[in-house]
């Protein structure tokens, strides 16, 4: 019987110690947006095969996120890697670093001028959130995009 309180006690504590490892910042109490702006800082291609872009290059891209709403200055960069899996198909990740933490994207990308991705977590105030990301480029050159995190916890 005593085998049998300190196992049940032993379950209680686990499962208590488990449910606050995987719940979300207590910060984020219901889903949000958060709007910023990137400017890409550098692009590189790593061809692997035939001049043209094809299965197996990888295109990494480093950003730098601002909110003119707050500040003139960055308030934080990017970067993405992403797979050629056909002529433009691409597989992608990435991580938005921010401020307060950041938020961690995949998905499968073919237009860079319209994408979304799945948010598939995060650290920090974005512990945990699910969500998407939608970027739609603005300008050309330099190439500026507005970005918008629909977050759910």
């Amino acid at each position: 019987m005593r085998k049998l309180l300190l196992l049940s006690g032993a379950l209680v504590g686990l499962a208590l110690l488990t449910g606050s490892v995987t719940q979300g910042s207590p910060e984020l109490t219901g889903p949000g947006t958060v709007r910023i702006t990137s400017l890409d800082v550098k692009v590189s291609l790593v061809n692997r095969g035939a001049p043209s872009r094809g299965a197996g290059d990888v295109l990494l891209i480093r950003q730098l996120l601002f909110n003119k709403a707050i500040r003139k200055a960055p308030i934080g960069h990017s970067d993405l890697v992403c797979t050629y899996t056909g002529h433009k198909a691409r597989q992608c990740s990435g991580t938005y670093s921010l401020p307060r933490g950041n938020i961690v994207v995949a998905g499968s990308l073919r237009f860079r001028d319209f994408f979304r991705l799945a948010v598939v977590g995060g650290t920090d105030l974005y512990d945990n959130v699910r969500g998407t990301l939608t970027a739609t480029k603005y300008t050309k050159k330099p190439r500026r995009e507005i970005l918008l995190f629909r977050l759910v916890v």
